[in-house]
């Protein structure tokens, strides 16, 4: 962690978090392999970068063509980069007699400034970003998901793709695992056990942006496409099983008639 880093210019600061891929390879970028989660750098003249293993970096402190830069150094490290990153952009302002809270204008307003402040921010932030991609994931896959219940309410689902839906549920499942597995969006940030004093700022940022609130309407909508999925797809199941028990009785029933047949032919 960075613990000689000069704030003295940081009066009001640029904050920019951007989704750059599906994962970054944080172990390449230090020299410890036990260096602390996430990791923070020094990046461009004076900023610092805040980067998380599931593809989130945040820059403080960074000008425009600084970020270019400092993104595109990342490049070997980025595992399936995005074409167009989901980003999230918010200032500091530093005021000692402020209290600290995220402000009606957006801005982030602090008492001071610290590396351990700045992580936190870069936690929430990070979590918003990763929200936000997983939400406009969703609504593509809500959209698409309407039909299929459309198509349940009028026909019964005959006329349902298995493959499509087996498609849906693999989009809930990757969008879970993210959410649950790597990401852990309800959890607090591990910086508030050594930091207790930081539980307040951490509790107006997550409030200011919503996480909990977020995290449990994405979750309710994960669940209705997945009901909605599953059923199809055990209509779908049922229909098959059904049509070859009729193939069955038929072959039977053809098998009885030759036999039937055979039968009578030989009696002449």
């Amino acid at each position: 962690m960075l613990n000689d880093v000069d704030f003295s210019g940081w009066q009001r600061v640029r904050v920019h978090a951007l989704l750059a891929g599906k994962r970054i390879d944080l172990k390449a970028l230090s020299n410890d392999s036990r260096a602390a989660m996430p990791l923070a750098i020094r990046a461009g003249a004076a900023g610092i970068a805040v980067l998380f293993r599931y593809g989130v970096v945040v820059m403080f402190n960074l000008q425009q063509i600084e970020e270019a830069a400092f993104i595109k150094s990342l490049q070997a490290v980025v595992d399936e980069p995005l074409a167009n990153p989901e980003t999230e952009e918010t200032a500091i302002s530093v005021d000692a007699a402020a209290e600290e809270r995220v402000g009606a204008d957006g801005i982030v307003y602090l008492r001071l400034l610290s590396v351990p402040r700045l992580l936190l921010l870069a936690d929430v932030l990070a979590k918003s970003v990763i929200l936000a991609f997983d939400e406009s994931r969703v609504a593509q896959v809500f959209e698409r998901i309407e039909p299929v219940a459309e198509s349940l309410q009028k026909t019964g689902g005959r006329r349902l793709p298995a493959r499509q839906l087996l498609e849906h549920i693999g989009d809930v499942l990757i969008t879970q695992h993210r959410m649950v597995g790597r990401v852990e969006v309800t959890e607090k940030p591990e910086l508030l056990w050594d930091r207790p004093e930081l539980d307040r700022l951490y509790r107006h940022l997550q409030k200011e942006y919503e996480l909990p609130e977020r995290h449990r309407a994405l979750n309710h909508k994960l669940e209705l496409i997945s009901q909605t999925a599953t059923t199809a797809l055990a209509l779908l199941d049922a229909r098959r099983t059904l049509r070859l028990e009729w193939y069955v009785i038929g072959l039977i029933f053809i098998e009885i008639v030759l036999t039937l047949y055979q039968m009578a032919v030989g009696r002449h």
